[in-house]
């Protein structure tokens, strides 16, 4: 079955901490010489976190993603500049009420442990994704079912329009993974995939490195750029910094602070702006922490910090301070609430007198690695205006199931300024991961669902979603940061629009 095809929305990655970048000028819907060897021998990559299980469901996003384009192709390919192209899906067409997206596959692919690639292939993983309660199980919440149509077309029918599914379908929610693996023990620990890769287990440390090896006849030589592929786990941003420098990692993720380092080495910058960073208000209603019900104790926190100083100090003015959590790529992003909440203490301390909490106000967050300095200074700032911070555990790999549980009331964190229906599930609706309490009003619901059903229009609609968290203070947005990826000459590394960590496809050998 033959469609023509969707033209493709902007859309953009969700991150837990910091997003990832993706295809570097590699279409996907053109495949090469299936004979042909990747002439470069190897790319080692410095990743601050190993993967937890390779269930291709259990796949989340931002740093966490990057491995498993290893071994996993996606229904959609995103290319660097946001544009969605075509991968395992050739082409795909929404119906008139954009509540049924019809993909039409390729034929030629086949998974690692020999399965064929098809539309009961397709299906069975989109089913296996709603079912396995992964991280990012959110991005099908709008599917109610997968039907097969024929042999290599499905369709995706959705209870309501979702603008975001084409781009979920290039992430997350788009991997594949072999149907007679799924739900197994062994694909917790060995993935089963058609990507351009397959794991080298024996080769392979758990908390150490995973290495991967060039896949023979793989469909499309063209993202298939070397014979081997190695993520180093570097937890540690001096331990990253360090490996790069010594040529131990040919590329990784670092800050300003250690990005000096890097730069007197003569490594290489690819830098943009992807997340912002700043305190999470998660408890509004005071389910647990009664202040935080209080708008004016939300909107003091907000007053009480210096944007400006603490982004020149903390972070040698890598960023943009910002009071908004939208990005300006998303159309939601607006001018005046750029600096909406200006540094002003008196106002803070005026808001907290009125609030009638007073020297009476605590809040205890996390740690996220890392950050300690940047805490420090905003445990200062907050203690000028009469708030107690009191930082605690650092942040691990539980995190996320930590943040459903509701086990924080507020935290200190980085996350993605993504397409406005990404950022809302991401942050403000009430499926999402970083709203775990629930909080909505009448009020926002209905200027959520205006962005759902707004289409072209979603962005600008967006805009009064921003307007109304910015306004309810629920998050306390410092900066924009500059996300400071290096890498040495012996690689090429594109940058990608609102994403900090390469996709795999995104790098080739320097010539």
């Amino acid at each position: 079955m033959k469609l023509g095809p969707k033209a493709a929305v902007t859309a953009l990655t969700l991150s837990t901490a910091l997003a990832m970048t993706a295809c570097g000028g590699a279409g996907g819907g053109t495949a090469g010489s299936a004979s042909a060897r990747p002439t470069a021998t190897s790319l080692t990559l410095g990743a601050n976190q190993d993967v937890r299980s390779w269930d291709p469901a259990q796949a989340h996003v931002g740093h966490a993603l990057q491995p498993y384009q290893a071994v996993y192709d996606t229904l959609i390919l995103r290319e660097p500049n946001g544009k969605l192209s075509p991968m395992l899906a050739t082409e795909w067409k929404y119906n008139d009420t954009n509540t049924k997206l019809t993909v039409d596959l390729r034929t030629d692919v086949t998974f690692s442990d020999g399965a064929k690639f098809d539309a009961e292939a397709a299906k069975a993983n989109l089913d296996h994704f709603k079912k396995a309660n992964g991280p990012q199980m959110a991005q099908l919440a709008s599917v109610s079912d997968v039907a097969v149509v024929d042999a290599d077309t499905i369709d995706i029918n959705l209870s309501s329009a979702e603008p975001a599914l084409e781009y979920f379908l290039s992430q997350a929610a788009g991997l594949m993974g072999s149907p007679t693996a799924l739900g197994s023990e062994a694909i917790k620990t060995e993935p089963a995939g058609s990507g351009p890769y397959v794991m080298d287990k024996s080769a392979s440390v758990k908390d150490s490195q995973t290495v991967f090896n060039a896949r023979e006849g793989y469909w499309n030589k063209d993202l298939q750029k070397y014979q081997k592929m190695t993520f180093k786990i570097l937890a540690d941003l001096t331990a990253r910094t360090n490996a790069l420098v010594s040529g131990q990692v040919d590329a990784t993720l670092l800050d300003p602070k250690n990005g000096k380092q890097a730069e007197g080495a003569k490594m290489k910058l690819a830098t943009n702006q992807v997340d912002w960073s700043g305190l999470l208000l998660l408890d509004r209603d005071g389910t647990k922490n009664p202040a935080l019900a209080n708008v004016k104790v939300r909107q003091a926190i907000n007053y009480a910090f210096d944007r400006k100083t603490i982004l020149d100090q903390v972070m040698l003015g890598q960023g943009t301070p910002t009071s908004q959590p939208f990005g300006k790529d998303s159309g939601a992003w607006t001018e005046e609430l750029e600096n909406y909440y200006s540094y002003d203490p008196d106002k803070a301390r005026q808001l907290l007198k009125e609030s009638g909490f007073e020297n009476n106000v605590t809040l205890e967050v996390p740690t996220l690695p890392g950050s300690e300095t940047l805490i420090s200074v905003l445990q200062q700032q907050l203690a000028d205006v009469g708030i107690t911070l009191k930082p605690g555990a650092a942040i691990n790999n539980t995190f996320i199931a930590d943040v459903a549980a509701q086990k924080y009331g507020a935290m200190f964190f980085n996350l993605f300024q993504g397409e406005p229906t990404v950022a809302i599930d991401q942050i403000v609706s009430t499926k999402a991961l970083f709203n775990p309490f629930k909080n909505t009003t009448p009020e926002l619901e209905e200027k959520i669902q205006a962005v759902r059903d707004g289409g072209d229009d979603a962005g600008k609609l967006a805009q009064e979603v921003n307007k109304y968290v910015v306004e309810q203070a629920w998050f306390a947005p410092l900066f924009r940061v500059n996300q400071m990826y290096y890498h040495n000459d012996k690689v090429n590394v594109t940058p990608q629009i609102q994403q900090a960590v390469p996709s795999i496809y995104n790098y080739s050998p320097a010539k």
